[in-house]
Parts: C-alpha cells; sequence; structure tokens
C-alpha cells in the first residue's frame, strides 16, 4: 500500500467516525428526555399512576431493544452496515416524532417499544464499522470519539426539563423537533455514509446458528458479556432515574435536577472516553492486555462513586459522585468493542455486540423496573446503590480474566 493510499483510507476511516458522531447523539437524545420531562408527560399522558408504571415504560424499550440487537448485528454483519444504519435512523426519528403525539399510557408503552425495535439496529452496525476502518492502533480512540455523540446526547436530553416547563414549547415539541431532524440527517448520511473495504453487501458469512454457536461456545466473549453487563445495569438507573433522585432530595425543579444529573456525569463521559481511548491505545503497544486494563481501571472508579450517589447528603457531594461516575463510564465505554473484535473475528463483531446488548439491556430494563418496584415499597438508597457497587466489583474480576486472541 502507499503513503498517499494508506493516508486516503485514514482520513475515509475518521471522517465515517465524524458523520456517525450527529447519529450516536440522536440516538441517546430521545432516551435521556422521556427521563427528564417525567413530571410533565406523567401530568398529561392518561393512566400512569405508580412508579413501576414509569419503570414499565423505561423497561419496555430496552427488551425490545435487547431481544432485536443480535438480529440487527447479524444483519449488518451479513450484508451492508451503512444500509444498516441509515435505516435505522430514519425509522427511529419517524417514531421520535410519533412519540409526541401519544395521548396513553398504552400508547406510550407502544411508541417506546416500536423505539427499541428501530434503534436495536444502529449501535452493534456503527462499531463494528468503526471497528473494520479503525486497525488496532486508533480502534480505541475512534470509538471513544464516536461515544462522545452519546454522551452529547444525553447532555442536551437533560436540557428537555427546561423544554417541557416551558409555556410555548412542551414535552411534546421536543420529541417533534428531535424526529424531524433525524429524518433529515438520514438522508445525507445515506449517500455519505461507506462500508468498509472488508465488508461486502450479500458477502458468504455464517448462518445464525453458525454464529451464535461459535460465540457462544467462546470463553471469553462470554466474560465480556458478563463485564459488560454488570456495570451496565447501574449506568442504566443513572441515566434514568437520577433526575428523579435528585429533584425529591434536594428539592429541585424539573429543568435543574435533569440538568444536573445528566451534564455533569456525560461531560466527565466524554473526558473519560477520549482519555481512556487514548490511555488503553498507548498500553497495547506495552501488551495486548492494554484495553482490558484500561477498561478495569474505569470499573474501579464505579466503586466509590455509587456509594457516594446512595448517599450524597449534598449537592455537591452528589455532582462529584456523578464526575466520578462519568469518568470511569468512558474508560470502559470506548473499550467495549475493541476488546470483542480482540476475541471474536471480524465477520461476528456486529452480531457479538448485538448479543452482549441482548443480555446488558434486558438485565438494565429489569434494573429500571426493579428501581421503581424498590421505591415503591421504601427500601433505602445506599443499599440499593450498595449492590450496584459490588456488581462492579464483580465485573472487575471478571474482565481482567479475559485472554486476548486476535491482533
Amino acid at each position: 500500500m502507499t503513503d498517499a493510499t494508506a493516508a486516503r483510507l485514514a482520513r475515509t476511516a475518521w471522517a465515517m467516525v465524524a458523520l456517525l458522531v450527529p447519529v450516536a447523539l440522536l440516538n441517546y437524545l430521545d432516551r435521556q428526555m422521556l427521563a427528564t420531562m417525567k413530571t410533565s408527560m406523567v401530568a398529561d399522558i392518561v393512566g400512569i399512576e405508580t412508579d413501576a408504571q414509569w419503570g414499565f415504560v423505561l423497561a419496555c424499550f430496552k427488551w425490545v431493544y435487547a431481544v432485536l440487537s443480535p438480529v440487527g448485528g447479524y444483519i449488518a454483519d451479513r450484508f451492508s452496515r451503512r444500509l444498516v444504519i441509515a435505516v435505522s435512523l430514519f425509522a427511529w426519528s419517524v417514531v421520535t416524532w410519533a412519540t409526541g403525539h401519544v395521548t396513553t399510557y398504552e400508547g406510550l408503552v407502544a411508541t417506546r417499544a416500536l423505539m427499541g425495535v428501530s434503534e436495536a439496529f444502529y449501535i452493534p452496525a456503527a462499531l463494528a464499522l468503526i471497528a473494520d476502518f479503525h486497525a488496532g492502533p486508533t480502534r480505541s480512540r475512534a470509538v471513544g470519539i464516536h461515544q462522545t455523540g452519546i454522551y452529547l446526547g444525553l447532555i442536551l436530553g437533560g436540557f428537555a426539563g427546561y423544554v417541557a416547563d416551558a409555556p410555548s414549547f412542551g414535552w411534546r415539541f421536543a420529541f417533534e423537533a428531535g424526529g424531524l431532524v433525524g429524518v433529515l440527517y438520514a438522508v445525507p448520511l445515506f449517500f455519505l455514509l461507506r462500508d468498509p473495504p472488508r465488508v461486502r453487501a450479500g458477502g458468504p458469512g455464517p448462518t445464525p446458528a453458525a454464529a451464535l454457536k461459535e460465540l457462544l461456545g467462546n470463553r471469553d466473549f462470554l466474560l465480556l458479556v458478563l463485564s459488560f453487563t454488570l456495570p451496565a445495569i447501574a449506568g442504566w438507573v443513572i441515566k434514568d432515574w437520577m433526575p428523579v433522585i435528585l429533584k425529591q432530595q434536594f428539592g429541585l425543579s424539573q429543568g435543574e435536577a435533569g440538568t444536573m444529573a445528566v451534564l455533569w456525569v456525560q461531560v466527565a463521559s466524554i473526558g473519560g472516553a477520549v482519555l481512556g481511548g487514548v490511555v488503553a491505545d498507548r498500553w497495547m503497544r506495552r501488551t495486548d492486555r492494554g484495553r482490558i486494563y484500561t477498561s478495569a481501571l474505569g470499573m474501579l472508579l464505579f466503586l466509590p462513586a455509587l456509594f457516594g450517589l446512595g448517599n450524597p447528603g449534598t449537592v455537591t457531594v452528589a455532582v462529584t459522585m456523578l464526575v466520578v461516575f462519568g469518568i470511569g463510564w468512558g474508560f470502559f465505554d470506548c473499550n467495549n468493542m475493541p476488546i470483542l473484535s480482540q476475541v471474536a473475528r471480524p465477520e461476528l463483531r456486529a452480531t457479538g455486540y448485538g448479543l452482549m446488548n441482548l443480555v446488558s439491556i434486558s438485565f438494565g430494563g429489569a434494573g429500571d423496573w426493579g428501581f421503581g418496584l424498590l421505591q415503591d415499597r421504601g427500601v433505602p438508597l445506599p443499599l440499593i446503590f450498595g449492590a450496584f457497587a459490588a456488581l462492579a466489583l464483580v465485573s472487575v474480576v471478571v474482565v481482567l480474566l479475559i485472554r486476548p486472541r486476535h491482533a
């Protein structure tokens, strides 16, 4: 390969990341809007009477998303990652717009389930495409930069509480605007995004049964699934319930609580993802376990953060713990696909990540629903978050047991 060809491929690889960052932003924007606009939506939608019902709204999205993630991953591995991404963006944007028009609890559950269908195809395809374009030396950094789009979407969603409180806008406007932007961006994305050279639409690949058998027979993949799942249970509860927790504990408004719960942890996650990507890529120069060590380091930061969030006492302590959690999450999040690339071959990357999502988000949905049930029964927050910290400690041990197989 000539220097000119290598430079062109490098530019293309980074251009793909740049095109996908806004998609990642939109992918998570509507999820966080739902959490931060809870008060307004519950007051306006007929049939929502308990925290358990709201927890089920949050959970139904995750359960549908989880079940279909392996399907979306397999299709992205078997056919065109580019087409899967563009169609997924268009579909979930239409559903986002439709969410702004629901009037009943049943209607909200239905739109969240449809959102799970449409969004399930994006993350496995996008991360696999990035991993294909970016070889080892830049893989963690590229994934980390993509993940900043997710965190930016969560930050913007955190301000949705102010939009919901504004008489001239409201929660319906937020969903309608988010859906329209996504539909408009899907058109240029379809023409500008590229499949990596090694991935050819309709090319040969394993059958679903063969792919599943190979992945489930892979000890290191199963360890990665477990280490990916345990911290995510706490992560989803923090994303979905922290605005409500802060509102109740400190008497904040909906807008203040939503902004505080989201802004600090996601800004810290952006820094953690970028720094974690750099650290992991450099650590890989010394050992092929560099990304595993970086992920474990991030998980260790979850421990003090979760204990602190269980009983913050003051707003300052709560913000500090959210920042610590965010830094750890960035280190953890930017290395999951790169570690997967070390234990599974390229033809199974999207399918493998889809299976990881299946397990992780299924438990995350159960965590959302279960947290609502525990709150209804008055279980103390320190006890709940102490259990989350114990799971994070187990995940540190599990990820360190993974043995890389591929460069």
